[in-house]
């Protein structure tokens, strides 16, 4: 049980605001999967899988039939040309090509190779060191060199260098000719001139053209305005969120009988003092309620009330709930006699170890505990399905040969699937597939809109 101190008013706000992004009922009748979409019925059926799972049962034939059959509708769907998945589509052609496989490792690689290569560059060419030099062949071939880093021209690059190590010059400059042989030599200038060769690739431009089909390339202008718009948005809600526990700390100050002081602070960053591994937990807080708590020597500390997550969309927070329940963990390892100092917004605040160690992760108390506001509309069908979910179906390997497969014209057989079957039932990798409804329902009970937040607080304040 947790011992988080709450109040009538704070039990009344979280049992009467409106949970509009809550699943219905599940539906696991074979009449509800008929007509059901391929991602809703993979969702059942694996649900179907999960449960049996649970009861120590071996999951019936049906169950695997509808999941493979699905899984293979899914398939199709996602390789029509015009209204099909571009990531997926790119991620067949790269399990298909051989280029496109050595594009791609590049790539991925390649804005680290970027930044070895201009610090090399920049030690040998800077230009505060071209001014350095009076005009002349050297100055102006090191300002060549330098041009061609900066417009990323990795063949004129390779070329500027080769021509700068044969002048004279160089040979009295035994720093700036062992940068020139480094960097000639370098593994980094080798991987991005191939880089180069194969972008004129027809496959690469087809997996290319998919990429940019799916979204903004990353590093383009448009890129960065989208994520610049993406981070305003982000605050706006928070700002909302924040607002929202502002307006309930307010009614708790002025309704709460035995004086306690209510405050809300935002960005709660988790001190290193706490006795546990941070690792892949949530150490920072987007909205805190903290009420305040006596001190035996008269300071000032508090308790944690309410821990509020933005996020910006369901699948966000789905993605998010394991962080989540291990940064609760990383909190409840708090000593209770303690009193930790976290840095937020709005100060330094002093928190006990008591209140940090009532925090617990089983479901009953997490909807006393916490929140995952966001301002998206809920959708007119809820999908049973996580993005994150889906895409780990479609990766699996056998989910990509029978893409190609299809993609190639060859007989493709939703049998071929059951390997992913069984990878669902057996590997530990899966499991957050396997367990992904209860997941997500755990998400959507815990996720509500700013402005229903808003509205439930109001509505104490009529009720008052």
């Amino acid at each position: 049980m947790s011992l988080l101190p709450s109040s009538p008013l704070i039990d009344q706000v979280l049992r009467t605001v409106a949970r509009r992004y809550r699943l219905p009922a599940f539906a696991d009748t074979p009449d509800q999967t008929q007509n059901a979409s391929p991602s809703t019925a993979l969702a059942i059926a694996i649900e179907q899988a999960r449960r049996a799972v649970a009861r120590d049962e071996v999951p019936a034939a049906p169950v695997k039939r509808l999941f493979v059959e699905a899984l293979a509708r899914l398939i199709h769907d996602a390789m029509r040309t015009q209204s099909g998945d571009p990531v997926f589509q790119a991620m067949v052609l790269r399990h298909r090509a051989a280029q496109v496989r050595e594009y791609a490792s590049l790539s991925a690689r390649a804005d680290q190779d970027r930044r070895l290569i201009h610090a090399t560059v920049n030690a040998i060419a800077h230009p505060a060191k071209q001014q350095r030099l009076l005009p002349g062949p050297q100055r102006e071939a090191l300002a060549q060199l330098h041009a061609c880093a900066s417009s990323a021209s990795w063949s004129e690059l390779h070329d500027a260098a080769r021509r700068l190590l044969r002048m004279p010059e160089i040979a009295n400059e035994s720093s700036v000719e062992r940068g020139l042989t480094r960097l000639l030599d370098s593994p980094e200038l080798e991987r991005l001139h191939r880089l180069d060769a194969l972008a004129s690739d027809d496959l690469v431009r087809q997996y290319r053209s998919l990429w940019d089909r799916h979204g903004l390339r990353s590093g383009s202008s448009d890129a960065a305005a989208q994520g610049v718009a993406s981070q305003q948005r982000g605050a706006a809600v928070e700002a909302s969120a924040a607002q929202a526990l502002e307006a309930l700390a307010q009614r708790l100050n002025a309704v709460q009988s035995d004086r306690a002081s209510y405050r809300v602070v935002t960005s709660m960053r988790v001190p290193p003092s706490l006795p546990a591994s941070p690792e892949r937990a949530k150490t920072e807080w987007d909205v805190v309620l903290l009420r305040r708590a006596n001190a035996d020597d008269g300071t000032i500390v508090w308790d944690v009330c309410l821990l509020v997550e933005v996020k910006a969309s369901v699948d966000a927070a789905t993605t998010d709930l394991s962080r989540l329940l291990r940064g609760l963990r990383l909190l409840a390892h708090a000593e209770e006699n303690a009193v930790y100092s976290f840095e937020t917004r709005q100060g330094t605040v002093r928190l006990r170890g008591a209140s940090l160690r009532a925090l617990t992760t089983d479901e009953a108390a997490l909807t006393k505990a916490v929140l995952y506001c966001c301002d998206a509309p809920a959708e007119t069908t809820p999908r049973l399905l996580g993005a994150a979910s889906r895409m780990q179906l479609l990766s699996a390997q056998a989910s990509l040969e029978f893409a190609s497969a299809t993609a190639e014209g060859r007989h493709a057989d939703s049998q071929d699937l059951e390997p992913v079957w069984h990878q669902l039932l057996e590997s530990p990798r899966w499991r957050a597939v396997l367990h992904q409804y209860p997941m997500l329902r755990q998400v959507r009970d815990l996720m509500v809109h700013t402005e229903d937040l808003l509205a439930a607080i109001d509505g104490t304040a009529d009720n008052s």
